[in-house]
């Protein structure tokens, strides 16, 4: 069979779109391949925005992944001529006795992140509108912000199409077969060769079983908008934030225009598996009323009327770090996969990662940590076969 394309990537959301956008403008003749049409609703990029930081624990490489993704991000916003990343700051507010964030303020400090660390009066003293336990801490990151998730797949997405790659849509993969000098992938539409592929199915890898199987479970999570009662929470007076304590840790974003105050929770959520329904926002009541306690506790002038609700997934991994490496048998297949609900802010830079190795051999960064081999039954099969459950 004929090589027809350098690379095949299989998944093109947020990770996907981005190495689909760096590999084309590199000159590569790049695949794109999708179950859905990106950007859309059946994966773990939309619901307007994510939060971007660098201010990380884990270790200096986040940190350093952060600050390239940034600019990377920057330089996105410069060739596509959208608005994709508002400076708004991020402010993590937590209880020391339940989290440190020593490590957090040692790498950061150490690569020029710019941070402050704040006592609760201060933070009264500069956000009214918050009610702080006394035993709190915080820390605001002013160059932190918020990313517009659904316009930055478009602008991946835009690029990569003008950059000479191909997307097909709507489309399953039903068996992948490699060989040493190219990989065949097998969908409901036709037959595709390419040197390499890369395999960034989100929270759908269980699609790609028997031919591999990763550690990656997917959950639902909810998202809520609430009318705020009050302009102090609009996007230029009120940062992103984050809190948490023994009960569970919650994310949230500003008022952008209209659409209220987001807020999320990052733990917890029921299993999910290709093939069953996600259960929409509201299935069960605590989807909102878990979101509204939060918002009473900690932001209670913004725990308005519901404007909207919605659901996503992520696609954690037993330690919730990354999964970035070569398949351990097939030299020419990446896996990207296991974001685990912190990965859209690195989609730039893992784009770059991935487009590295296929061009150059090598990823150009150090990203041992996120090696597969780490799990010791990675459960990597030896079968080369594989329908979608």
């Amino acid at each position: 069979m004929r090589k027809l394309y350098d690379v095949i990537i299989v998944g093109a959301g947020s990770m996907g779109m981005s190495a689909g956008y760096e590999l084309s403008r590199r000159g590569l003749k790049t695949l794109l391949i999708d179950a859905f049409d990106p950007p859309h609703a059946q994966g773990s990029h939309h619901g307007d925005t994510r939060l971007i930081r660098h201010v990380y624990s884990g270790g200096p490489d986040y940190v350093k992944l952060a600050l390239r993704a940034d600019e990377l991000w920057q330089e996105l916003e410069g060739v596509s001529g959208e608005k994709l990343l508002e400076r708004t700051g991020v402010l993590n507010l937590f209880d020391p006795s339940v989290y440190s964030y020593a490590d957090r303020f040692q790498y950061s400090a150490e690569l020029g992140v710019p941070f402050e660390e704040l006592s609760t009066e201060q933070v009264r003293d500069r956000w009214p509108s918050l009610r702080v336990p006394d035993s709190y801490r915080a820390m605001y990151e002013p160059n932190a912000g918020l990313l517009y998730s659904d316009k930055c797949v478009t602008a991946f997405r835009k690029l990569a199409l003008q950059t000479g790659a191909r997307l097909l849509t709507d489309t399953f993969v039903t068996r992948i077969e490699p060989s040493a000098s190219f990989v065949t992938v097998h969908t409901d539409k036709g037959v595709y060769a390419a040197s390499s592929v890369i395999l960034s199915a989100g929270a759908w890898f269980r699609t790609l079983e028997p031919f591999v199987r990763l550690p990656i479970r997917a959950v639902r999570k909810v998202v809520g908008w609430f009318e705020p009662g009050t302009t102090a929470y609009d996007a230029d007076r009120f940062p992103g934030f984050t809190f948490g304590d023994e009960t569970g840790g919650y994310y949230g974003f500003p008022s952008v225009g209209s659409s209220g105050v987001k807020i999320g929770r990052h733990d917890t959520g029921g299993e999910w598996k290709p093939g069953e329904e996600l259960a929409p926002f509201g299935t069960a009541p605590e989807d909102e009323e878990d979101l509204r306690r939060a918002l009473d506790a900690f932001l209670p002038g913004a725990a308005g009327r519901l404007l909207r609700g919605s659901v996503c997934k992520y696609e954690h991994t037993p330690d919730e770090h990354f999964i970035i490496d070569r398949h351990p048998e097939h030299a020419n297949i990446l896996l990207a996969g296991g974001f685990s609900g912190h990965g859209f802010k690195f989609a730039s830079v893992v784009g770059e990662l991935l487009a590295n190795r296929i061009e150059l051999g090598r990823w150009g960064r150090e990203i041992e940590r996120f090696s597969v081999s780490r799990f010791s039954a990675s459960g990597i099969s030896h079968s080369q076969g594989g329908v979608p459950s």
